[in-house]
């Protein structure tokens, strides 16, 4: 993952969303599209102190445009391992509440999570 990390990740997630949706892969399609959502805010550069949403350009004037942020492999490899700690704690806690079925939902997201890690 040379350059731009995150644009990188998107493109084989993206590949993968594709794949998912025409096999029917529904849960796998999801995933993907959290984990492409994550990179997204992940890429989004911080509010300036005192900005709002709306101070950043009028509707349709072009300026509501703002330059991503470039993410470095690791900074990559962060956003997606906190994906997958979130569902393991999540499937923790399903487990705890004897919800074995959406325990191993989850622990599956995380299986084809980490297939972007590794």
């Amino acid at each position: 993952m040379a350059g731009d990390a995150a644009q990188d990740m998107k493109t084989r997630i993206r590949t993968d969303l594709r794949a998912a949706m025409k096999e029917g892969r529904i849960s796998e399609a999801n995933l993907t599209r959290v984990l492409i959502a994550a990179i997204d805010n992940a890429e989004a550069p911080p509010l300036q102190a005192g900005e709002t949403l709306v101070d950043q350009g009028q509707f349709r004037n072009g300026s509501a445009e703002v330059e991503h942020l470039l993410l470095n492999p690791t900074q990559m490899r962060a956003v997606l391992m906190a994906e997958i700690q979130e569902r393991e704690r999540a499937a923790e806690e399903m487990t705890r509440l004897e919800r074995p079925d959406r325990a191993d939902a989850l622990r599956a997201e995380v299986l084809l999570a980490r297939r972007y890690i590794e």
